[in-house]
């Protein structure tokens, strides 16, 4: 099996998933498109991961590079039907590529929030064995706005309605992250403009709130993880 990582920023990889993949023993390649690196052969991947970062998915004159992304998101999904699986921003351009949208967020959501499975996230394949509700980390300021065609929402907070979604059979998405490891709250803060989202919702202290907060549910996040992780796999397979 190998799979496909698209990367936006260096320090959002796929963080603890990291390990579960080694242990499986899982080939896996990144791009990093930020830095100018090409798109691969998509025939020659099982899996495409795409993680999150700073743009937007409308800021295509400052990174251009996200026009060939949204492209292969679109063929991966549509042309290919091979399982992918998106983060955030990875969330956003799934919805983006597919014809949905995406818009600025009245309330952005920064800190360690609620987010809870709908009817039918319940009953998803993805979130077999994950709690109904939990407390994630969330760090953004956009969100999906309308959905793509064949699109089902599995999850939602009070200020985001699609915090999760699922579109055909093949294609996962979530606003929040479950990859978090115990230094993914120092290593975003370091990025300018991740902290300054972060100092204007949560004040002056937001970093080491955040700091505290994503360490009382580290373990928790684990657990989560390595179950969507299982769960993700078990897709490939069948």
């Amino acid at each position: 099996m190998k799979l496909l990582v698209f990367q936006h920023i260096d320090c959002e990889h796929p963080g603890s998933l990291r390990q579960f993949l080694a242990d499986d023993g899982v080939q896996w390649d990144a791009v990093n498109l930020h830095k100018g690196e090409q798109i691969p052969n998509l025939n020659e991947y099982d899996a495409l991961w795409v993680m999150g970062g700073p743009m937007d998915v409308w800021d295509i004159e400052d990174c251009p590079w996200l026009i060939k992304e949204k492209a292969a998101i679109r063929r991966w999904v549509k042309e290919l039907s091979k399982p992918y699986l998106g983060l955030c921003l990875g969330h956003q351009l799934l919805a983006d590529a597919l014809g949905g949208t995406c818009g600025l967020q009245p309330i952005p959501e920064i800190g360690v929030l609620e987010i809870e499975l709908t009817e039918e996230g319940i009953k998803d394949s993805l979130f077999k064995g994950i709690p109904a509700k939990q407390r994630c980390l969330q760090w953004h300021s956009v969100r999906v706005t309308q959905t793509p065609e064949d699109a089902i929402v599995l999850a939602k907070s009070d200020v985001c309605s699609v915090q999760a979604m699922r579109v055909g059979n093949n294609a996962w998405s979530m606003q929040y992250h479950v990859e978090i490891e115990s230094d993914t709250v120092d290593n975003w803060g370091s990025i300018p403009a991740y902290a300054s989202a972060l100092q204007s919702t949560l004040g002056d202290n937001g970093l080491e709130t955040m700091k505290t907060e994503s360490s009382a549910i580290i373990d928790n996040c684990m657990v989560v993880a390595k179950q969507i992780y299982d769960n993700f796999m078990l897709s490939i397979e069948k």
